[in-house]
This record gives C-alpha cells, sequence and structure tokens, in this order.
C-alpha cells in the first residue's frame, strides 16, 4: 500500500494552493460578506483546467486520475470552502454525469465548453417535498412529440442561480400507475425554466443556492441523459462519485480551521504564557490533527478505489460521513481556542464554523450515509 503522492500530484497540489493563497483567499471575505458570486475565480480555474478534470482531451478536457481531483477540491476548500462546492458539484455532478451517460452528441455540444468554464452546470434532484427520499419526486415530465413537458418546483441547487445548464430530475409514468425516473439536461433559456428565489443560508454564502420552477418546460427529447426511466441509476451513481468531492471540501475546511487554531493559540496569552503551553489546547490540537489525517486517507481510499475501477459506493459514504462530522468538530474546536474572538466576524474562523455545518446535509446526510454503509455490511455477512 503506498500512501505517497505522486510527482504529478504534488505538482497540482502545489499550483492549485498557490493560486488559492495568492487569488482566492484575499477575496474571500469580501465576497461572502456581500453574497458576491466567485465568477471570476471560475474563469481563472477554467484556465488552469481544473474544470475539466473529469473530461477526457477529446472534449476538450483535462482528464485526471480521481485523487488528483479530490488534492484540487481540498486545496480550494482551504481558501473558499463555497467555492469549492461550487467547482465540485460542476466537475464530479454536472460534467461526470454527461461524460458517463450522455451520448455523443451530448459530449460534443456540453462538454467542451464545461472543461473551459464557458458553461457552467448545476445538479437538481431535491425538491421542496423530496430530500433524501429522492425516488418520491413530484416534477414529472410528459413526452410530447420532439419535447418532453417539465412541470415542478426544485430546490437546494447549488449554482442554481448562476448555472448555464443543469441536470434535472423528473418522474415519469412509464405504463400505467409504474413511476420512474427521468434524467435531463436542461439550459437555462429553454421555454418555461425559471430560477427563482436564492436562499439566504446559514453559511457558504458565496455559493448561491437558489430554486428552481417548471411551468410547461420545454426539454427538447435529445437532451434526454441516459436511457427513459433510468434517471435513478444516473442520480445514485454520480452522488457516489460527488460524496468523495464533500468528503475532500470537508477535508480543507479542517486543514484550515486547525491552521487557525495553532495560529491563535501561539499568538495568544493567558496567565502570563501562550496559551498554546496548556495541556487543555495541546490536547484539543492532537485531537483536531488526528481527526482530520483520518477523514484524509478515507477519503483518498475511496478515491484511490474509482481509479482502480473496483467498488466504492460503501466507501465513498464512509468518507462523506466521517470527513463532514470530524470537519464540524474540528471547526468547534478550533473556534472555541479562540475563546470569544471567535464567535466575531473579525476572525475566519466563524465562517468556518458555519461553513462546515453543511457538509453533514447536502449530497445525502449523515443519517443516509449511515444507512448506505450498514446496508453493504450487512449484505457482507
Amino acid at each position: 500500500m503506498n500512501f505517497e503522492l505522486t510527482e504529478d500530484q504534488k505538482l497540482l497540489k502545489a499550483m492549485v494552493r498557490d493560486f488559492a493563497q495568492k487569488e482566492i483567499e484575499p477575496k474571500v471575505k469580501i465576497l461572502e460578506d456581500t453574497h458576491e458570486f466567485p465568477r471570476e475565480f471560475l474563469d481563472k480555474l477554467g484556465k488552469l483546467g481544473i474544470l475539466g478534470m473529469t473530461i477526457p482531451s477529446e472534449y476538450g478536457g483535462t482528464k485526471t486520475d480521481h485523487i488528483s481531483l479530490i488534492l484540487a477540491l481540498e486545496e480550494i476548500a482551504r481558501a473558499s470552502p463555497s467555492l469549492a462546492v461550487i467547482v465540485s458539484v460542476h466537475c464530479s455532478l454536472f460534467c461526470y454525469s454527461i461524460m458517463k451517460f450522455g451520448n455523443k452528441t451530448q459530449k460534443k455540444k456540453y462538454l467542451p465548453k464545461a472543461a473551459k468554464g464557458e458553461m457552467l452546470g448545476a445538479f437538481s434532484l431535491t425538491e421542496p417535498g423530496a430530500g433524501s427520499d429522492a425516488k418520491n419526486l413530484k416534477t414529472k415530465s410528459i413526452r410530447e412529440g420532439d419535447f418532453y413537458i417539465l412541470n415542478g418546483t426544485k430546490s437546494w441547487v447549488t449554482t442554481g442561480s448562476e448555472a448555464d445548464a443543469s441536470i434535472i430530475f423528473a418522474s415519469t409514468e412509464i405504463k400505467p400507475g409504474v413511476k420512474k425516473l427521468n434524467a435531463f439536461i436542461v439550459e437555462k433559456n429553454f421555454p418555461g425554466f425559471l430560477a427563482s428565489k436564492i436562499e439566504e443560508k446559514m453559511g457558504l454564502h458565496s455559493s448561491l443556492t437558489a430554486e428552481y420552477v417548471l411551468e410547461d418546460c420545454q426539454v427538447p427529447a435529445e437532451n434526454l441523459l441516459g436511457e427513459e426511466g433510468k434517471g435513478a441509476a444516473v442520480a445514485f451513481h454520480c452522488l457516489d462519485g460527488s460524496r468523495i468531492g464533500i468528503a475532500a471540501q470537508a477535508v480543507g475546511l479542517a486543514d484550515k480551521a486547525i491552521e487557525e487554531g495553532v495560529k491563535y493559540a501561539q499568538q495568544r496569552e493567558a496567565f502570563g504564557r501562550k496559551i498554546s503551553e496548556f495541556q487543555a489546547i495541546q490536547f484539543m490540537i492532537a485531537d483536531m490533527s488526528t481527526l482530520r489525517d483520518a477523514a484524509r486517507l478515507l477519503t483518498y481510499k475511496a478515491a484511490d478505489l474509482i481509479d482502480k475501477g473496483k467498488p466504492y459506493t460503501k466507501e465513498s459514504s464512509m468518507a462523506k460521513l466521517f470527513a463532514s462530522e470530524a470537519a464540524n468538530k474540528i471547526a468547534y474546536q478550533a473556534l472555541q481556542i479562540h475563546g470569544g474572538y471567535g464567535y466575531s466576524k473579525e476572525f475566519l474562523i466563524e465562517q468556518l464554523y458555519r461553513d462546515a455545518r453543511a457538509f453533514s446535509i447536502y449530497e445525502g446526510t449523515s443519517e443516509i450515509q449511515r444507512l448506505v454503509i450498514s446496508r453493504y455490511l450487512l449484505e457482507e455477512c
């Protein structure tokens, strides 16, 4: 078992960290405070090839191994968790869905632009009444000639207000009383499509999360992604992989939170000495670092299984579950090290604490991950 990164992976990690420190970090607070979408960074990440990391060169991408994608997401999340989730959804859900399930015409139409950042993608499964219960979607799709007509409301769409196209899921009646899911590539200018309200969230402020309203939305039949009635397979397969991306985001945030906690502990004095000299603080730093490293190893393991072509559903859920909850604990402890100042918006840890909370909710709650893991283990016994 080799835990060492390749030279190419090390170079990629260093490049993204350098970009994040010089370009992203100086502007993050302003973007978060004003809830401004980080379009500038996405354009630059497109030029660097980061947005095309799940797309082969024949479609204009820079296809890499999955470990490299995870390394990039981790480094972006250290600087901006909001930007990291935008990139993760674009690469791991929008681009990968089309690459895995799309036909050649769809790939040629959408992937080259997506790889360069000229087209930004979203992924829309959740509805107001269907989150974890994804098979109970109310949005309907009906075939009428050369179009599908979609009606319904989709919620919690990351990048929804800014995306040029989205993978949208809707139910369809394949025969009387039998409903299945369809997946569609829906462009923002299709008749009947509206990206409506933007959610006021606790954290991840510059990642704009929207609601979609579909009123007799006309989607060309050629934009059906995958086979008729096989949308559930598209959704669940792609979410398995994207959960590793969430784990990577959590590791990146945790890494930054530890850095902030250690830095503050080495500067702050109490009772005549640095608080880093107190055993209570030292134990917290030790626990935080151990959790971070364990989360990183689980995440890399899951990504490595993808690269080796082996099953990874259970491992991706393990990585997502552990890393997301570890990030919450680490952010909590790092804020605790800051004491009262940690509760102030003047310090970065306040933002990281809020941002971390989303990791154990989106793309499958911690409870859903536990169900997935337990089912696999029970089947193995």
